[in-house]
């Protein structure tokens, strides 16, 4: 088994590049051995990070790109998703489990992300975000 894994990747703001790259980290995840439930939280969370990107980072600009750091070990792996558009206050989006949320689409990649992965940092703005995850 490999010491590290590190990658940095740019990808077109398009959904299927993201599925593309998610599919090809998530295998490298497996290699190290992680379990189920920290598969499912990665998987998780980088689907929400690459979507935000792609729809409400670069609004589906196919001009823009999405950048994506990892490093990965046996320990822990860490993600970077950084998109090319205003960026956003993350304070400033509204609890989607408060009761006049409920029915509102918003929020709730941003609550997912931070359930289920260990830390989770908005950086340059909004602009990206740094998750990390340890293997349990």
């Amino acid at each position: 088994m490999p010491d590290k894994f590190v990658k940095v990747s740019t990808i077109a703001s398009d959904l299927r590049s993201a599925r593309q790259l998610e599919e090809s980290l998530l295998r490298e995840v497996g290699r190290f051995g992680y379990s189920e439930g920290s598969i499912f939280a990665i998987k998780l969370a980088l689907e929400e990070a690459l979507n935000n990107a792609i729809r409400h980072g670069n609004r589906c600009d196919c001009s823009k790109k999405v950048t994506v750091k990892v490093e990965l070990d046996e320990q822990q792996m860490c993600i970077s998703v950084a998109d090319e558009g205003k960026g956003f206050d993350p304070a400033a989006v509204p609890d989607p489990t408060a009761d006049e949320n409920l029915e509102k689409p918003s929020g709730r990649g941003i609550m997912l992300m931070r359930a289920f992965m260990d830390d989770v940092r908005y950086v340059n703005c909004g602009k990206e975000i740094c998750m990390r995850k340890r293997n349990a």
